[in-house]
């Protein structure tokens, strides 16, 4: 924990471990209303659910309000859990980009405006904090409190940003400063009927139990290559599984050659679901097989099975730790499969290499089919469906 002028890896002898993760801060007395800033993507934010649960714990009578993006407060409309509102806070330089139509607004103004509401705690976990810890300070609560990497303001309480972390774990470091212990490692988002019956609505009964792929992410280098999403459909669809292909509108192209490079019938699905429609048909399948990308985490809060194809430093900060029925599969590539620079120094600047590649071709690649087929069958049981 830190305030101006402190050492903040410093151990604190003072706070009482943890029964979770440790060290625990003080409560904050008489709260009535706690701000979080994340308003980024769908992973980022099924990061920090178990942070939220904590806060909701140890703060049960408070409201607690997630400042966050348009797709949050559609997500969180009649959802039971954590959170009892969303503010959606506007576009801003690393706070989070414009939604599709969205019309400008400043962020004065919306400072102004949440003052009104006169939180008592205001929580930055949105990432190092050179954006985001200002934008917490304006609101003008009795306790502020987040991450903050060296190019960050403070807060009032803070936890130095290290890239290399667990997303959950470094969440629930944050709400630990404010004496919300840890419940749960375990991200979990509810499915209501009406997700459910959305995905009755569009997929229809299943035939056969349901496998889920899913190509697509933002990021291009962390996306396996869709030939070999292909090889997986085609074999997972003569085990006797029905096989369904999600993505974006924006993923389309991605999608069709996954089920051209399939070449048996498998079933797109791209943009036919809403966000909650998605959780209620991944909650469905047998197992879900993706890029790390939202889709991923969500599946795994749902409680799906899921088997994650990750570069290896993504791995590190969002792979589950569970076994029972999760399989991260890890590329160990480190230098761009184009022109080859060592793409580590912009997180270790005194390595050998510049780090800087204007490439953004696939860090996954080398990710073999059979390694894929060989965790889905063990999740699967082995035994193809139906026989």
């Amino acid at each position: 924990m830190g305030t101006p002028g402190d050492n903040p890896s410093a151990p604190r002898r003072d706070l009482p471990p943890s029964p979770v993760l440790g060290p625990v801060g003080e409560r904050v007395p008489d709260v009535e209303r706690i701000a979080v800033l994340r308003a980024n993507a769908l992973g980022d934010f099924i990061f920090i659910l178990p942070a939220l649960e904590a806060l909701r714990a140890a703060y049960p009578a408070a409201e607690l309000v997630l400042l966050g993006a348009p797709w949050h407060a559609k997500l969180w409309r009649d959802r039971p859990g954590p959170v009892d509102r969303v503010l959606v806070v506007p576009p801003a330089p690393g706070i989070r980009e414009p939604a599709p139509g969205e019309e400008p607004a400043a962020m004065a103004d919306f400072l102004a405006a949440a003052r009104t509401e006169r939180f008592d705690l205001a929580l930055q976990v949105h990432g190092g904090g050179a954006n985001s810890n200002p934008v917490v300070a304006g609101l003008g609560a009795r306790v502020t409190a987040g991450l903050r990497a060296d190019d960050a303001p403070p807060l009032d309480r803070w936890l130095r940003y290290v890239y290399y972390q667990h997303e959950v774990i470094r969440a629930l470091e944050v709400v630990a400063l404010v004496g919300a212990p840890a419940t749960t490692i375990t991200p979990a988002l509810a499915v209501t009927d009406a997700d459910r019956a959305e995905a009755g609505r569009v997929l229809g009964a299943p035939a056969r139990p349901r496998v889920a792929l899913h190509p697509g992410a933002t990021d291009n280098r962390r996306r396996w290559l869709p030939d070999r999403f292909g090889a997986v459909a085609r074999t997972l669809a003569g085990d006797g599984y029905e096989v369904l292909v999600t993505g974006t509108p924006a993923e389309q192209e991605t999608v069709d050659a996954v089920v051209a490079a399939a070449g048996v019938p498998v079933s797109p699905q791209v943009g036919t679901l809403s966000l909650g429609g998605l959780a209620a048909c991944y909650q469905g399948c047998a197992l879900v097989i993706s890029n790390d990308t939202g889709p991923l985490h969500l599946a795994a809060a749902v409680g799906a099975a899921t088997v994650g194809v990750y570069w290896v430093g993504n791995l590190i900060n969002g792979a589950t730790p569970l076994r029972a029925r999760h399989r991260p599969i890890a590329s160990w590539t480190t230098h761009c499969p184009v022109c080859g620079v060592d793409c580590t120094p912009g997180i270790y600047p005194h390595r050998p290499g510049d780090g800087e590649c204007p490439h953004r071709d696939s860090f996954v690649a080398d990710v073999p089919v059979i390694e894929v087929v060989e965790a889905a069958r063990e999740l699967l049981a082995v035994r193809p469906a139906g026989r």
